[in-house]
């Protein structure tokens, strides 16, 4: 599937059915937590960057094939900024024709000043935007933004669409480390939260691979700081216990890799969610991506990571012979 993938885990939205509307990495944001590496070079265009009809097609023929009991959440989530495609809002519409299950859309709020954008995100029935800092200094040092996207174009645009937005509107807010886990950055991002007055926030920690090889999660202290500070409404979200699903792809290699394109995943995860196949099928499949030329293994946090070939993660090494060898052993 070119745009469809999973369902996954999502700590957000249990198993979600993901839909990506634009290629990796096309993004208005270079985050130094970023699951999806560095955005080389930024971008901040909006327009279709895949055919509509071709998006719905193979939407409707997933949602054709899927049980519905089994997926909590459809989500644009997109290899990037997924409201850069500007055809968003018509595929919510289709999807929401199609399907009773309920769409959520997993953005970084950067572009909801423009009115066009609150217009296409209407009718989602979650919209999950980024706030991860509340001044405009620790914005650019944590986001690292695209020039045309201020501060207070975000703080503004979560305004506006607050005002208007009639579904469930969920902040999240990922922790770093020694970045807005202080009681002085906590307070800010109070603040911002007291004016948009969202239903939720979601206290995010990095525990997929970051750009930065530097990032790290907060403390313990730093997570309950943060609970403290950013009220009732702020709840830490762990990372979601699920299976990914590969059942649906003839090609289980071209589903691991649409899945890591989005999401990467753990080796211990690729292993599990392969783990039923015949032991021949399970080295073959390993090999297979060994030898791929769109995936990577990235390590962060001592752990190895399953990743797409154009993700560029700093400040790692190439680790897949080491890899060979685990898996041929077990």
């Amino acid at each position: 599937m070119k745009y469809v993938f999973g369902p996954v885990p999502s700590r957000r939205l249990g198993q979600s059915l993901g839909i990506d509307t634009i290629p990796l990495k096309t993004c208005n944001w270079n985050c130094v937590y970023c699951q999806l590496g560095r955005s080389k070079p930024l971008h901040n265009e909006r327009k279709d960057y895949y055919p509509l009809a071709d998006m719905i097609a193979e939407i409707e023929k997933v949602l054709a094939c899927i049980d519905p009991e089994e997926v909590d959440w459809i989500s644009f989530v997109g290899s990037g900024e997924p409201t850069l495609h500007a055809g968003i809002g018509w595929l919510i519409q289709e999807v929401k024709k199609l399907t009773e299950i309920p769409v959520a859309v997993i953005t970084n709020g950067s572009l909801l000043f423009l009115k066009s954008v609150r217009k296409a995100l209407a009718a989602a029935d979650a919209v999950l935007p980024s706030l991860d800092a509340g001044t405009p200094q620790l914005y650019k040092k944590i986001n690292r933004p695209h020039p045309d996207i201020s501060f207070q174009h975000l703080i503004g645009g979560l305004l506006a669409f607050r005002h208007q937005y009639q579904g469930q509107l969920w902040l999240e807010v990922m922790l770093v480390n020694g970045m807005n886990d202080t009681q002085e950055a906590l307070e800010d991002i109070s603040r911002k939260i007291t004016l948009i007055e969202p239903d939720k926030v979601h206290l995010g920690v990095p525990t997929r691979p970051p750009a930065e090889h530097w990032v790290k999660p907060p403390s313990d202290e730093g997570v309950m700081r943060a609970t403290a500070i950013l009220g009732e409404k702020a709840k830490v979200i762990h990372p979601q216990e699920g299976y990914f699903d590969l059942s649906r792809d003839d090609n289980i290699v071209e589903a691991i890799i649409g899945i890591i394109t989005r999401h990467p995943i753990s080796e211990e995860q690729l292993l599990r969610a392969i783990a039923s196949f015949p032991d021949e099928q399970r080295i073959h499949i390993i090999d297979t991506l060994q030898t791929s030329s769109k995936a990577q293994i990235v390590e962060r946090f001592g752990q190895k990571f399953w990743c797409a070939t154009p993700s560029f993660f700093p400040d790692t090494r190439n680790t897949k012979n080491s890899s060979t060898l685990m898996i041929h052993k077990e």
